[in-house]
């Protein structure tokens, strides 16, 4: 007797989920053979941590380390099934799975709700208030002004559990705060005490910053909703009052596909940026079939998560020839967005400035700032200065066809265009770039140099992740090389000349080990005041007109928080200062191929 189709179903998913199973790499293998050797019984004086002490990490932020932290060498030599399953196997739980609620710092009150006033008033996104990234908050929307800044006093810490880094950037909205993890939590909290109203569980690690909208629910009312993209290329709508998912899409499916950028949000669309983060790590391995990413934008409908359109800001790659190996090669790749879109209404354009080449022939896109429509999508112009393409594993000279003939310096633009304004009302966009080098541009003409200015030396380490801007002058932080390592510079808006310039101040971490003064992280100015943090773990501000300290705070501590979790600081970058409702906010901890550990959200209100 034929059996039934529906039972024929049942037996083909079950002989599938068996096959897979037994295809599943073992974690516990996995880790023996590849891990062990450090991890079980460290020497003295190793910086490996125990295998017990791996245990108290999530899953994600392992991947993190094996994909593009620390242990990112260690981690190119396992697939990214081997990665995912020793993950889980340390951590105890699958990677993309929350860990046990914790009750502990719940808010007791009702949330206030989220009003529309709020979207401009509060620090939203990337660069805060709309969507030009500036990063310049004014008195009403900061409340905060410059004689206030020296009377700022610690008001509560917060503690990340299970990470080692903290790189989301805060969302203040209203009373509201919003925040992700690298463990892929997203938290609601109490702007003003920092008690936990909701946590909400992504997939992947998050070190993008929230951005809020309205949105339409499908019965047809309206609400607030808070997107977010996580480190496995995924996007995310959550409903700001109750933490519950909206919608989520999945932005590209290459292994290495990375959201590191904030999402923009503006007029019913959540524009989402793509980059590649391990693929240029480990293109010069012979094995690897180099290189295959391209970073793109996406513009998404805000309600359902409808793709209204994607562009790559490469062509799509083509074989190459072959290595000594037989291995195919692949090309043009690269130029991954890292930065949040910035938006300009009156042109209707979205601009994003992207990173190096992966692999040859190299684009006009590379290294660029890329106008896009903002209807379409269609690429408008590009303005690219310098052009790079950069694979690890190479060397210059080297004849492994993997490598370009021209390697590096790996000098990406990390950063979100800035559109200023100059004194006459009119715009200009402002980047800087990996190189030491920052260029204003003109978006009525293409793109066109207005004028370029040397901040540093440059360092293809580390990013230089934002700078602000007020109504004269343009902030930049340095991450240069090491003997040159920090500072700020101001420059005059419309004409690049330097206002004044200052160098990094002593180290807060003395000798410790990654110990940097390094400031690549995004600047933040109010009026009068320019916020600068550092690799060295700390918080500084300075007087707007001639760069002179007048407030500091040393993160490298522990912490009493107030949810329970055990943090203290460490090194920052990526995220800056966030000022909002009369408080600074900001993350200490960062730890990827440079750093030093940290794991703590601090807000600051004036005594």
């Amino acid at each position: 007797m034929r059996p039934a189709p529906a039972l024929v179903t049942v037996f083909l998913l079950a002989a599938f989920a068996v096959r897979a199973a037994a295809q599943a790499p073992d974690g516990a293998a996995v880790f023996q053979a590849n891990c062990a050797s450090c991890h079980v019984n460290p020497a003295p004086d190793s910086r490996a941590p125990t295998r017990e002490v791996l245990a108290q990490i999530a899953p994600e932020s392992i991947m993190v380390a094996l994909t593009s932290g620390q242990m990112f060498r260690q981690g190119s030599a396992l697939t990214d099934a081997e990665r995912r399953a020793v993950a889980a196997f340390l951590a105890g739980r699958p990677v993309g799975t929350a860990a046990p609620p914790s009750n502990a710092g719940t808010c007791t009150a009702k949330a206030p709700a989220i009003t529309t006033a709020d979207l401009t008033n509060g620090w939203n996104g990337w660069g805060g208030s709309g969507a030009t990234n500036t990063r310049f908050q004014s008195a009403d929307q900061g409340g905060l002004t410059a004689p206030m800044i020296p009377r700022l006093k610690l008001k509560w810490a917060f503690g990340f559990p299970g990470v080692s880094s903290a790189r989301s950037q805060p969302a203040i909205l209203g009373n509201r705060l919003f925040v992700g993890s690298e463990s892929g939590d997203l938290f609601a909290l109490d702007a003003k005490s920092g008690c936990t109203y909701w946590m909400f569980h992504t997939k992947a690690g998050i070190r993008t910053a929230p951005s809020v909208g309205p949105y339409k629910r499908a019965n047809g009312t309206n609400g607030f909703a808070v997107y977010v993209a996580d480190g496995g290329a995924n996007a995310y709508a959550v409903d700001t009052e109750t933490g519950q998912e909206i919608w989520n899409r999945k932005m590209d499916d290459h292994v290495y596909a990375k959201s590191t950028g904030s999402l923009t949000v503006y007029d019913g669309r959540v524009y989402v940026p793509v980059a590649g983060v391990g693929e240029e790590g480990q293109g010069g391995s012979s094995k690897y079939e180099c290189c295959t990413f391209r970073g793109s934008v996406s513009a998404l409908d805000a309600n359902t998560g409808a793709l209204i359109w994607k562009t790559y800001t490469m062509e799509e790659p083509k074989p190459r020839g072959k290595n000594k190996d037989g291995v195919q090669l692949w090309g043009p790749a690269g130029a991954g967005i890292w930065a949040a879109p910035t938006v300009d209404a009156r042109r209707r354009a979205i601009y994003v400035a992207t990173g190096n080449a992966y692999s040859e022939p190299n684009s006009k896109t590379s290294d660029a700032v890329v106008a896009f429509d903002m209807p379409t999508g269609k690429i408008l112009w590009t303005f690219q200065p310098t052009q790079d393409v950069w694979v690890g594993g190479c060397k210059r000279g080297d004849e492994n066809p993997n490598c370009p003939n021209d390697l590096g310096p790996d000098h990406d633009f990390s950063m979100s265009p800035v559109l200023a304004k100059r004194t006459n009302g009119s715009d200009i966009l402002i980047v800087q770039q990996k190189s030491g080098m920052a260029y204003a541009i003109d978006p009525d003409k293409q793109g066109a140099l207005v004028w370029q200015y040397k901040t540093s030396d440059g360092a293809g380490l580390g990013g230089q992740w934002g700078a602000a801007a007020d109504a004269r002058q343009v902030y930049f932080s340095i991450n240069g090389p090491a003997r040159a390592a920090g500072g700020l510079r101001a420059v005059n808006v419309d004409t690049g000349a330097v206002a004044w310039s200052k160098d990094a101040e002593a180290r807060l971490c003395g000798t410790e080990r990654g110990c940097s003064q390094a400031q690549g992280a995004a600047v933040t100015a109010i009026p009068g005041i320019v916020f600068s943090v550092s690799m060295d773990g700390g918080i500084r501000a300075h007087a707007a007109d001639d760069g002179t300290t007048v407030w500091s705070f040393n993160t490298n501590q522990e912490f009493q928080t107030v949810n329970g979790v055990k943090a203290k600081g460490g090194a920052i970058d990526g995220p800056g200062v966030v000022v909002s409702g009369g408080m600074v906010y900001v993350n200490s901890g960062y730890v990827s191929l440079i750093g030093r550990p940290g794991n703590v959200l601090l807000a600051f209100a004036v005594e």
